[in-house]
């Protein structure tokens, strides 16, 4: 999320509640396209009423889904919400999305695996923001990695990078610039 930290809170918990009462009412968890109709339906709502001030945050929403595979959504403020293979908010938002547009140039998805996709995230931010980063200055979240208990197969859950996976991502990257 970016933006308003009262207003990221208020739609994070709007958010939680919607998916919950999802589940109770179908039996089975919310689809990330549906969360994010959802969401940009209720921004939407506080654009229009005069008596209602617009929540001024921009909400990112990726998931791992049974049928389409990762998916990732972004709502706007203005109720507008659309799928992406790769996007960026916040201050320097445009300049991210050209790198990344460069990049994947007529490509279905990011190619490689989970750790070359975190790379090319890294690149991007150091790229646009023209700073190297130490593992410590960065924070990093995915879905659809690597299990974190080191067992085989993957993990669909979201979860942080340690510090020393995200030190072996800058390395990866030293070493091929």
């Amino acid at each position: 999320m970016t933006g308003s930290i009262a207003d990221a809170r208020a739609s994070v918990d709007r958010a939680r509640g919607e998916a919950a009462e999802f589940r109770y009412k179908n039996g089975y968890e919310m689809p990330c396209d549906v969360l994010a109709k959802r969401l940009a339906n209720i921004n939407q709502v506080y654009t229009q009423r005069a008596y209602m001030r617009p929540l001024g945050v921009a909400t990112t929403l990726v998931s791992v889904d049974d049928e389409f595979g990762p998916q990732l959504y972004k709502c706007d403020p203005a109720g507008y919400y659309v799928g992406y293979k790769a996007t960026a908010s916040g201050p320097k938002q445009q300049e991210a999305l050209n790198h990344l547009e460069k990049k994947l140039k007529n490509k279905e998805h990011a190619p490689g695996s989970w750790d070359e996709v975190v790379e090319l995230g890294i690149s991007t931010l150091s790229t646009v923001l023209s700073v190297d980063f130490k593992k410590g200055e960065l924070e990093i979240g995915i879905v659809g990695g690597p299990r974190a208990d080191g067992q085989e197969g993957t993990d669909t859950e979201f979860r942080t990078l340690t510090e020393d996976e995200i030190e072996e991502r800058l390395q990866a990257i030293a070493e091929r610039d």
